[in-house]
């Protein structure tokens, strides 16, 4: 009796110490963030707007689960879905896709770098993207005008394969590729992006290069620019919405960061080009280069403050009837102070004005539209976000 008990026990100790191995290869996170701001939004549609906003405040609300399963030999299967949600009526952000802003899996090494494929964000938002100045601010208050270098994270890349190498000496690098997946054209809706990045010490250094053809797609879900599940396109405003024609869109960005003491200051530059316009524009391109420049100042662990200011001009593209238009100019001043309340929760002060000039993409005269919020109705606009983001 006494030996069938101790026999008992040893198959127990087995099987619990072979259930603990199994587990420890393997982890799924639950994470989220959830950003919940009280907007002021002067001179659109004609007057002012006072509301409240989730989606595009510090961090968009959101929850995802991300997973890793260890292969052996430094080999790991990795998966992430993860979902915008506007906790305001409880809809799931992003055109209504359910994972709408990253779902994929792969495979990742500790040598050699990770493979990854689904809907991914481009090259832009990892490398240069997180050292700009109005990243260093975030929010939509600081976001470049109309986002239209894709450094808000405004948009994700359908059907995308991605590979990102590991560290080297501070050196990473990335490429992706998205198939368009047209029926008899294989480079239709198509589009790539490459990207690196250098830290050492106090500075860090990121630029990147993307290119989609066909990026306006009259499919939802399909096309760069109409790749949310309802099928909307970005080109909303009249800063860009006048070049919906574009059979091409491209994006060269450079970005810094560099720390001293408390100070942090970060700035960046990207060209944006809209290419073959079409017959109404002689199949011509429409040119944007955007600077921006940004400190930031830490007062304690608990508080910081920044300000950034950006400079954005669109250069002009002729009509087929000889009228030249979309030559606009966009100066934008930004502010944030936040104060964490503990590690995973924060309340801060985000306010942005903007002044627009010259003849916007449409042809009328340029006004203000701060992140594609909605046109103002003349050349100014003020934006106040007063929130709370939790991180869980």
């Amino acid at each position: 009796m006494v030996s069938t008990i101790k026999k008992s026990l040893l198959c127990c100790a087995v099987f619990g110490l072979a259930s603990s191995a199994t587990y420890a290869q393997s982890k799924v996170t639950l994470y989220g963030v959830l950003d919940e701001g009280l907007m002021y939004l002067s001179n659109v549609q004609g007057g002012k707007k006072i509301y409240l906003e989730s989606l595009s405040g510090l961090m968009g609300s959101r929850w995802g689960l991300t997973g890793v399963e260890d292969l052996g030999a430094g080999l790991q299967a990795i998966f992430t879905m993860e979902s915008g949600v506007n906790i305001n009526n409880g809809t799931s952000a992003q055109g209504g896709a359910a994972f709408g802003r990253q779902v994929f899996v792969g495979l990742n090494s500790d040598r050699f770098g990770s493979v990854t494929l689904g809907r991914q964000y481009d090259m832009v938002f990892y490398f240069p993207a997180p050292l700009t100045g109005s990243n260093l601010l975030g929010g939509d208050y600081a976001t470049h005008p109309g986002d239209i270098d894709n450094a808000g994270n405004g948009l994700r890349v359908n059907n995308a394969v991605r590979y990102m190498s590991q560290s080297f000496h501070g050196l990473t690098f990335g490429a992706e590729y998205s198939v368009g997946g047209i029926p008899g054209n294989t480079t239709g809706n198509s589009g790539y992006s490459l990207g690196t990045a250098y830290a050492m010490g106090p500075l860090k250094l990121g630029a990147a290069f993307e290119y989609f053809k066909n990026p306006t797609s009259s499919t939802p879900g399909s096309g760069f620019f109409t790749g949310n599940a309802n099928g909307a396109t970005v080109l909303s405003q009249s800063l860009n919405k006048g070049y919906t024609s574009a059979q091409a869109y491209q994006v060269a960005m450079a970005a810094a960061n560099y720390t001293i003491g408390a100070i942090t200051l970060a700035g960046s530059y990207s060209n944006v080009q809209y290419a073959n316009l079409g017959p109404a524009f002689s199949n011509g391109m429409a040119r944007f280069n955007s600077y921006d420049f940004a400190v930031r100042y830490q007062f304690s662990p608990a508080l910081f403050a920044g300000v950034a200011y950006d400079y954005q001009i669109g250069k002009g593209v002729t009509t087929a009837e000889g009228r030249t238009i979309g030559n606009q100019h966009y100066h934008q001043v930004s502010f944030l102070a936040d104060y964490f309340l503990s590690k995973r929760t924060d309340v801060y002060l985000g306010v942005g004005w903007q002044r627009a000039s010259g003849t916007s993409s449409t042809g009328a005269p340029a006004v203000a539209d701060i992140d594609s919020l909605g046109d103002s109705s003349n050349n100014q606009q003020v934006l106040v976000r007063l929130a709370l983001r939790h991180k869980f």
